[in-house]
């Protein structure tokens, strides 16, 4: 089993600083490589570059460039060609699909963010002084930078990447352990039922109130947003200490929504795992869902559109986002895994039309958003409790028919 852990670094003054040029120099040689690759291609002979093609210029362009290209760990940069060489397969795999192609773009350093070590001891060393109480990483070039280890790490690490979010350094390890023992049977089984006035109801008819951080942070946000929109856009080395300080403060606010919003998903996860040994919950199609409704042309006056609620709809993508199911549904299954659970997707249509009683499905049963009254049998119950039950059903149903 493999396990990733994230902790925070806390680099030196001229350790950032190193780390900031190792980053501006990956983002250079990603570049670098990707206008190769589309001068090739748009010559006459129309020359596909490959990866292990780029891969072996690599140490030309290292004694080429020793005080930038030069200084940094080899395997990184061969890392840095693969994930170019991944953008590229990924862009020919979609254009063989007929979806939308996605042709790879050029980085800025803004926007170049991760650098990757493929092998712990190969430019990179985790606990690089293990006789030192604080725990540090050494990285090529950079040096030993101090790490908050906030958990111990189990298992082998097999790969370091150093992302840089805001002002902020992360180390990400991945490691490398044995099958985990399973948590102990609890006998236990339930539905789960994602929604937004809750953010999930179970088949026991327990609720998890929805936390909205995104809402609760949108006044500031806003006031954050509309302070830097005040700054003239103008390129990074340019802006003043001011326009600085007002970037930072937007990337603020939404990084601390989305660590808001993950431990709310590891929580909430963690307390389903430990208490039932089958879960199951709706297959949802989250990137559909919030799409935005098609434009409907006026026929009678053209070039003028009817109502379509994209306004409605807008509102509800918001909410959809904010409620992080994704992020959540990726929590439970990896902990799932971990602890010896079972989780099981199912469709979900109908799940909160359908009767748990005597099967009767009709919209009519949900007259309004929380009510539930099946017009057949007359049992009422809150809706989403109602999903839930109707979810753990078809699990379970699932479940057996897998094992047969």
């Amino acid at each position: 089993m493999i396990r990733a852990y994230k902790f925070l670094m806390r680099p030196t003054v001229g350790q950032a600083a190193a780390l900031d040029e190792m980053l501006r120099d990956h983002c250079s040689l990603y570049n670098g490589a990707l206008q190769e690759r589309r001068d090739a291609y748009r010559h006459t002979s129309k020359t596909s570059i490959k990866y292990g093609q780029q891969s072996a210029q690599l140490k030309e362009i290292r004694a080429f460039d020793p005080e930038r290209q030069g200084r940094w760990s080899f395997s990184s940069q061969q890392a840095t060609l693969r994930r170019l060489d991944k953008a590229f397969a990924a862009f020919f795999r979609r254009m063989k699909a007929g979806g939308k192609p996605g042709y790879p773009r050029f980085r800025g350093v803004n926007w170049f963010d991760t650098v990757d070590f493929p092998k712990d001891g190969d430019g990179c060393r985790w606990d690089s002084t293990p006789h030192d109480p604080v725990t540090r990483v050494r990285l090529q070039g950079v040096g030993h930078v101090k790490v908050n280890q906030h958990r111990p790490v189990v298992g082998k690490v097999k790969t370091v990447s150093v992302k840089r979010e805001g002002r902020r350094w992360y180390v990400i390890l991945t490691a490398e352990q044995a099958e985990l023992e399973p948590l102990p049977a609890t006998g236990s089984v339930v539905g789960i039922d994602m929604g937004i006035a809750n953010f999930l109801a179970d088949s026991n008819g327990e609720f998890v109130p929805n936390p909205r951080h995104g809402r609760n942070a949108a006044a500031k946000l806003e006031a954050a947003q509309q302070a830097l929109s005040s700054f003239p856009r103008v390129r990074r080395d340019k802006r003043t200490k001011n326009h600085q300080r007002a970037v930072q403060k937007v990337a603020g606010l939404h990084r601390k929504v989305r660590r808001q919003r993950l431990d709310h998903a590891h929580k909430t996860a963690l307390d389903l795992v430990r208490q039932h040994d089958f879960i199951a919950h709706e297959d949802l199609k989250i990137s559909n869902m919030v799409k935005a409704p098609t434009p409907k042309p006026d026929p009678e006056t053209p070039g003028t559109f009817l109502p379509n609620g994209a306004a409605a709809k807008a509102g509800l993508n918001h909410s959809i986002s904010d409620a992080g199911w994704g992020v959540f549904l990726t929590v439970l299954h990896a902990k799932a895994e971990s602890a010896g659970r079972e989780v099981i997707a199912v469709d979900p249509r109908n799940t909160s039309r359908t009767c748990p009683e005597c099967g009767h499905v009709s919209a009519e049963n949900r007259p309004t958003q929380e009510k539930f009254a099946c017009v057949s049998c007359g049992h009422s119950t809150h809706a989403d409790t109602v999903g839930a039950l109707n979810v753990l059903r078809a699990g379970l149903v699932r479940r057996d028919a897998n094992r047969a």
